[in-house]
C-alpha cells in the first residue's frame, strides 16, 4: 500500500470544489483524487523537469487504478471577506472559505494495493518534496511518502462508498462527491462518445451555414481534415487530460475536466465543522419535527396562493416566538443557519374545491419547547376586509405519527412512504441554464442540460439525501377540485425577502425512486413557503 502525508503548516486548507463558485463558501474536504494528481503533474512541469515523462505516466496510471482512502483530523469551517477594486471606482466581494485543521494539521492519503517501483517511488518523493501548496495558493503544504505505522489512530477515516457499506451504515455517515480520474476503459468509452457528439455538433453547424446560403444541408459531410480537427480537441489519454488547462475546459464546453468522474465517499458527520452548532439534531422525544394545523374561514384561499398563506404563517410565528431560529432560519446574531433545517411550511388542499384546508410544518432541527409554545399560540391569520383565517393545532410529533392516506382522520400524505412522487405545487429551480459561448446547452454526462429544472431537481434531491431517481418525467399541472390547473396559475414569487431563483416560472415532475422514500419532499426556490412540494403518486 502506498501512503502519503500532507501537512499544512498554517493549519489552514483552502480549496474550492470543482462544481461550486468561490463565493458559495464551500471547501473541498478531503482533497479530491483529481486535485492530487493535477498537483503532481503541475510540480513536474514547473519544478521537476528532471523527472521523466515516462516515470510520471507510470505514477499517474498507478494512482488512477484505485480510489484512495483518507485519514483526516477534525476541521472547523471559517472564511474571510475581501472587497477587490475593479475599474471606475467599483469593487467586488470575494469570499475566501477555508478549514482550520486540528493540530498538527496532517492528513494521510492511502492507495490500497498500489506499489511503485523503486525509481518511481523516488520520483514521487521528489514531486512531493517540491509541492508547496494544494488547492489555493494560501494553502501551504509539506508532503512526503509515509508508512501506515506513522498514521495516528485517532483520525477520522473517509472511504469510497463501495468499500465497506456495512460499517458505513452503522456509523450513519455523510455522503460526499469527489472528482477522481477515470480508469483507462472508462476513458476510452468517454472519448468515443465525446468524439461522436462533437462531430455531430460540427456537422449541424455546417448544415446551418449551407441552409443560410440557400443550399441543400443534406449534402453536408465532414472531411478528413475536419474530423482530425475535431479529434485534436480531445486529449488522447488520461495523462494528457490531467494537463488540460481550465480555460480550454470552459472554451470547449465541458462541465468538468475530461477524463474525470464523480465518485461517492462516506465520511463521519460533523468532521468538517467541529465547533458547537446552534441547533444540532436533537432527540425526537424532546424536539418533534412535525406540526399540523387545520384551517377555517369564510373563504379559504386556493392552493395557487400557497406562498401568500405560508408567508403569513411565518410572520405570525416569528412575532409570537420573538424570532425563534426554527422559524426565521437565522441564529440569534442574525446569521443564516447552514443547510435547510428550519421549518418548511406546506399548505395542503385536501378537499374537493382545491382550497387550502391544512398547514403542515416540518423542521429537521426540531421544535424546542419555546417553538412549541408559539405553535400552540397561533390561532389567527389576519386577512384583508376582515377575512381572517382561523388555525387549529392538530398536533405536534414525528412524521410517522401523521403519515397516512385517511385524510378525513387527519392523516397527511406528505409524510407517507412511496417510490413514486408527483408535484403538487410547482418546482422553481434555483439556478440558471448554462450554455457554451456558441449558445449551445451545456450537458452533463447523462445528457441533462446543466442548470435546467430537471438538472436542478436531481441536484437538490441528491443534496437532501434521497436516492438517485430511476425515472423523471415532466407533468403539465395538477388537479384542484376536479379542475386541471397549470403551473403558470400558481403564485411563484414571495412577497418578502430574496432567495436564489432561476428564470423558470415553475415546472412539475413525476419522480420514481428505486426504493420507497419517506416525505416530505419540498425543494427549490420557495420550498419553505409551499413551493416545490410533492405528494406520493397514489394521492390521485
Amino acid at each position: 500500500m502506498l501512503s502519503i502525508v500532507l501537512r499544512f503548516p498554517t493549519g489552514r486548507y483552502h480549496a474550492t470544489p470543482w462544481d461550486r463558485h468561490v463565493n458559495e463558501g464551500s471547501v473541498e474536504w478531503p482533497p479530491s483524487p483529481w486535485r492530487l494528481l493535477r498537483a503532481l503533474a503541475a510540480v513536474r512541469h514547473r519544478k521537476a523537469g528532471e523527472i521523466s515523462e515516462e516515470s510520471l505516466r507510470r505514477i499517474m496510471d498507478a494512482l488512477s487504478e484505485s480510489l484512495p482512502h483518507y485519514r483526516v483530523p477534525a476541521a472547523v469551517g471559517a472564511h474571510t471577506r475581501h472587497f477587490v477594486p475593479l475599474f471606475k471606482g467599483n469593487r467586488t466581494k470575494i469570499l475566501d472559505a477555508f478549514l482550520h485543521l486540528d493540530k498538527p494539521g496532517e492528513i494521510f492519503v492511502e492507495w490500497p494495493g498500489v506499489e511503485l517501483a523503486e525509481t518511481d517511488r523516488v520520483s514521487l518523493q521528489v514531486l512531493l518534496d517540491r509541492l508547496s501548496y494544494l488547492g489555493r495558493a494560501e494553502s501551504w503544504v509539506e508532503a512526503g511518502i509515509t508508512d501506515e505505522a506513522s498514521i495516528p489512530p485517532d483520525l477520522f477515516r473517509i472511504m469510497p462508498l463501495s468499500d465497506d457499506p456495512q460499517d458505513a451504515r452503522k456509523d450513519d455517515p455523510e455522503r460526499i462527491r469527489l472528482l477522481a480520474p477515470m480508469v483507462p476503459e472508462s476513458f476510452a468509452a468517454w472519448q468515443a462518445r465525446e468524439l461522436e457528439r462533437r462531430e455531430a455538433l460540427f456537422l449541424d453547424r455546417k448544415k446551418g451555414k449551407l441552409a443560410e446560403k440557400g443550399k441543400d444541408p443534406g449534402r453536408a459531410k465532414l472531411s478528413g481534415k475536419e474530423r482530425e480537427r475535431v479529434a485534436a480537441e480531445l486529449p488522447p489519454d488520461l495523462y494528457a487530460a490531467l494537463h488540460v488547462d481550465s480555460g480550454d475546459i470552459r472554451r470547449r464546453g465541458w462541465n468538468r475536466p475530461p477524463g474525470s468522474r464523480w465518485v461517492e465517499y462516506e465520511r463521519p458527520r460533523g468532521i468538517e465543522d467541529a465547533s458547537p452548532r446552534p441547533f444540532p439534531p436533537a432527540s425526537r422525544r424532546t424536539r418533534p419535527a412535525a406540526a399540523r394545523f387545520a384551517l377555517a374561514g369564510k373563504v379559504l384561499p386556493r392552493l395557487t396562493d400557497a406562498t401568500l398563506v405560508a408567508e403569513k404563517v411565518r410572520r405570525a410565528l416569528i412575532a409570537i416566538s420573538d424570532g425563534a431560529p426554527v422559524f426565521t432560519g437565522k441564529d440569534e446574531n442574525g446569521t443564516l443557519l447552514r443547510g435547510h433545517h428550519h421549518s418548511l411550511i406546506i399548505p395542503e388542499a385536501n378537499a374537493g374545491a382545491g382550497r387550502i384546508t391544512h398547514l403542515t410544518l416540518f423542521a429537521e432541527m426540531g421544535f424546542d419547547p419555546a417553538a412549541r409554545e408559539a405553535l400552540a399560540a397561533l390561532s389567527t391569520l389576519h386577512g384583508r376586509r376582515g377575512n381572517d383565517l382561523l388555525t387549529v393545532l392538530l398536533g405536534v410529533g414525528e412524521p410517522e405519527d401523521f403519515a397516512g392516506t385517511n385524510l378525513r382522520a387527519g392523516q397527511c400524505l406528505l409524510f407517507c412512504e412511496s417510490r413514486r412522487w408527483v408535484s403538487r405545487t410547482p418546482f422553481v429551480p434555483t439556478r440558471h441554464p448554462k450554455t457554451t459561448r456558441g449558445g449551445e446547452p451545456k450537458l452533463d454526462t447523462n445528457g441533462c442540460w446543466i442548470g435546467s429544472a430537471e438538472h436542478d431537481l436531481l441536484r437538490l434531491l441528491s443534496e437532501s439525501g434521497f436516492p438517485e431517481p430511476v425515472h423523471l418525467e415532466g407533468i403539465i399541472g395538477t388537479d384542484l377540485g376536479g379542475k386541471p390547473t397549470r403551473w403558470l396559475e400558481f403564485r411563484t414569487r414571495k412577497r418578502m425577502g430574496g432567495g436564489r431563483r432561476g428564470p423558470d416560472h415553475g415546472r412539475g415532475f413525476l419522480i420514481e425512486f428505486p426504493v420507497p422514500v419517506r416525505g416530505p419532499i419540498a425543494l427549490g426556490y420557495g420550498a419553505h413557503y409551499g413551493l416545490g412540494a410533492f405528494l406520493p403518486q397514489f394521492a390521485g
